[in-house]
């Protein structure tokens, strides 16, 4: 396994002025949406913002037990060796690198590395851990 160069993935899209304009438009709409759902109710508006946050961050990412099978299947695939530095690493603590974030969590878009290696990764590109 080869180490994917730190400038080799391709950014993330960013959004263009309109096309901000349209996602806050349509924050605005679904925040509407969720207060006449709930009501007033704040704990029934607490359990619709966590629902609408978990199904949107699983269209992105995955459900959690599809994210844990390919990191299990990564790790015997790498022979439970970080493919970045090629080091021995345990399973548990180990993090599934995307290569290109908007293809997802797949096996081919995929790597396994140690957490110590990721936190080097996002530290080069300029992600503050804990943001």
């Amino acid at each position: 396994m080869g180490a994917v160069a730190l400038g080799g993935s391709m950014p993330n899209r960013q959004l263009t002025d309109s096309e901000l304009e349209q996602a806050n438009e349509l924050l605005r709409y679904i925040r509407t949406r969720l207060d006449e759902l709930s009501a007033g109710n704040w704990e029934l508006r607490f359990a619709y913002n966590r629902k609408v946050a978990k199904e949107l961050t699983y269209d992105e990412r995955g459900t959690p037990m599809h994210r844990r099978i390919v990191k299990r299947t990564k790790w015997r695939e790498q022979n439970g060796k970080c493919a970045e530095c090629g080091s021995e690493m345990s399973l548990r603590y180990s993090v599934l690198d995307r290569i290109t974030a908007m293809d997802g969590y797949t096996k081919e878009n995929t790597r396994l590395i140690h957490a110590e290696c990721d936190i080097k990764i996002q530290a080069a590109r300029g992600y503050r851990a804990g943001m």
